[in-house]
């Protein structure tokens, strides 16, 4: 949230004006955060991000697949989902990884995503969505590996997943980990997925409605502010949850898939801002970090079967 940004809802009505968050999304210019009711709050590095939850504020479940949850149920404050239990049920049973979207038509792409040393993963996303899906995840760099119908791009996930022995899922806590220990080089960062999109396309069985991509690596390191010279001071502590009366507050300093880097009084704190959907925030301009943080883990960044 931009200093005084007039776009910005918490910092232009007022501390009496409460809104609710929908959310972090990745526009062609950068991070935005959105609000129920479609405004929207443009994300720049070096402004100042700031708000709280109201004393006795109570966060409610978001609802699924655009509709209100019908129970307006309660939800734990370190939940990242902010949904219900039925909730995440109907949102679950209708994405595309629930695999109960077979008729789609729209073609879809399957890439190979590098967020650290060692940690690389295998998905797909819609072609029409571009490198959206791997800006959101916080992919540092990727690489398409091909595009096809929606069940060849499945079919040739899981070929990938078996014979390279990589994941399609990466818990967002092992991507912070590594992330103050990259290579400083594009080239050094893009080895691995260089190294495994050779291996992939030398493999026998790709579905034939699939349609081979070649190497090429788009490097995010630069856009998130995570390396080389944009790259500001290492994060020591994670926030652990938002709570009623609580407030956080602190200079942007970087951004990678639904991280905020917050340069606070307490040091830099990382914010996953799915935390804070479901809640009713105010602006808390000038309010000091007053939020449960914890500290920042750090990994020797070595990828095995578990980690």
């Amino acid at each position: 949230m931009p200093a005084r940004c007039q776009c910005c809802p918490l910092l232009s009505v007022g501390m009496a004006q409460a809104w609710k968050c929908a959310g972090l999304r990745w526009a062609a210019d950068g991070p935005v955060l959105t609000w129920v009711g479609g405004r929207r709050s443009a994300l720049v590095r070096g402004k100042r991000v700031a708000f709280g939850v109201a004393e006795g504020g109570v966060r409610t479940c978001v609802g699924a697949r655009g509709h209100a949850c019908p129970v307006r149920a309660g939800v734990s404050g370190r939940s990242t989902g902010a949904r219900c239990e039925e909730c995440a049920r109907l949102d679950r049973a209708h994405s595309v990884a629930a695999d109960t979207m077979a008729d789609d038509p729209r073609p879809y792409r399957v890439y190979l995503a590098w967020f650290g040393p060692g940690l690389v993963k295998v998905g797909i996303t819609a072609y029409e969505r571009g490198s959206a899906r791997l800006l959101e995840q916080g992919a540092v760099c990727f690489s398409w590996l091909g595009c096809g119908p929606l069940m060849a791009a499945r079919r040739t996930e899981e070929l990938l997943r078996a014979a390279l022995g990589v994941p399609d899922r990466i818990p967002y806590a092992h991507k912070r980990a590594v992330r103050a220990a990259l290579p400083e080089s594009e080239a050094e960062r893009a080895a691995e997925i260089a190294g495994l999109h050779a291996r992939a396309v030398a493999l026998g069985g790709w579905p034939e409605a699939l349609t081979p991509e070649p190497f090429g690596g788009v490097d995010h390191a630069g856009v998130f502010g995570i390396a080389g010279a944009e790259r500001g001071p290492a994060a020591v502590a994670e926030v652990a949850e938002l709570v009623a009366g609580g407030a956080i507050g602190g200079e942007l300093v970087a951004a990678a898939g639904p991280d905020l880097h917050l340069a606070t009084e307490r040091g830099v704190v990382v914010l996953d801002t799915r935390l804070m959907t479901g809640w009713e925030l105010v602006s808390a301009e000038g309010e000091p970090c007053a939020v449960p943080l914890r500290e920042l883990k750090r990994a020797a960044g070595v990828q095995d079967g578990l980690f």
